[in-house]
């Protein structure tokens, strides 16, 4: 099988890549920068430099493909609206582009990765992949989560007019080398930088990296065209995730909670208060993401009908902190 991979220097389409060479695919990934992208070109990759505003690089990457697999994206919360302009044309943009592109080079099998975002706030509910969200009014959480809601409705669009697209839909990603904001978090707990828990039920359904690369490939391989499949792994808290981190570290679980109103009242100041807090510029936007939010979604669908089979939530931290050192 011939695959072209967006998002290979990324962190799930980094795993992904790695597992269709081992399976013996050839893999073509497009790269903004070949030379950081050697650890691809040494187990085999092709790489096509561009990035998703370079419709040309990806319609080279793209030709001949049996399937292509489009995760790139830009994944951060409580950005600068100075930094929403680059994050439409790549989230949303990109898709169209990525899409488009596989659709005229007649590839026969197309994965988007999505996100369990689209969903919005569930409110305690754990949803599945029929479940629409309310966008009435200023209905999104953050920016991101408007370019990925977006996104989405691009590939919806095409399925509706015939592409052959399945739509994949990760939940709270974690793993070695994550550097968002779960692994932040993780972090700063086990140095010791974290005394109080911020948001602690902010809800999610946590996978591990490599079970989402596989959910990937299970995708391409038995995945209905048109449908969605939500890649989870376990319902859980940024509170319960920490217990868990703790209880293997051999540590005393985290019991303070860092007071929301404290985060609030440094929101004016975000540039310079959270940057010594670990949080981002936009701490208002970070707010509104978090405070009793829960992203919760079922991957029954994925298990019945893909054999997908993620890891426990124990069993993957352990594999994290093992791999941290």
């Amino acid at each position: 099988m011939r695959a072209f991979v967006t998002g290979g220097t990324g962190f799930i389409g980094g795993r992904l890549v790695t597992k269709l060479r081992d399976r013996g695919d050839a893999v073509v990934t497009l790269v903004r920068s070949p030379d950081k992208a050697l650890d691809l070109e040494r187990i085999g990759c092709e790489l096509v430099q561009g990035d998703l505003t370079d419709l040309d690089a990806i319609k080279r990457g793209v030709e001949g493909a049996d399937v292509a697999f489009h995760g790139a994206a830009i994944y951060k919360v409580g950005i600068p609206k100075s930094d929403h302009e680059h994050m439409y044309d790549t989230n949303v943009r990109g898709t169209e582009r990525v899409l488009d592109a596989a659709i005229e080079a007649g590839t026969p099998m197309i994965v988007y990765v999505s996100t369990v975002n689209v969903f919005g706030n569930t409110h305690g509910e754990v949803v599945d992949e029929t479940y629409e969200r309310s966008i009435s009014g200023n209905g999104f959480l953050s920016y991101y989560d408007r370019t990925k809601y977006e996104a989405h409705q691009v590939a919806l669009d095409r399925i509706a007019k015939g592409a052959p697209i399945v739509i994949v839909q990760p939940g709270g990603v974690y793993g070695p080398g994550d550097h968002s904001e779960i692994g932040n978090m993780i972090g700063q707990f086990r140095s010791g930088r974290l005394p109080m828990v911020p948001f602690p039920d902010l809800g999610f359904n946590l996978v591990y990296v490599d079970d989402v690369a596989d959910g990937c490939i299970l995708a391409a391989e038995k995945g209905e065209v048109g449908q969605s499949y939500v890649l989870g792994g376990e319902i859980s808290t940024m509170r319960g995730m920490l217990e868990k981190v703790a209880q293997i570290d051999g540590k005393k679980p985290p019991t303070r909670t860092l007071p929301t109103a404290l985060i609030k009242a440094v929101a004016p100041a975000g540039p310079v208060v959270g940057k010594l807090m670990g949080l981002p510029p936009n701490v208002r936007e970070l707010i509104s993401a978090s405070e009793d939010v829960t992203y919760w979604a079922t991957d029954t669908k994925a298990r019945e009908q893909l054999g997908y089979a993620p890891r426990d939530l124990e069993t993957g931290l352990r594999q994290t902190l093992e791999n941290a050192g």
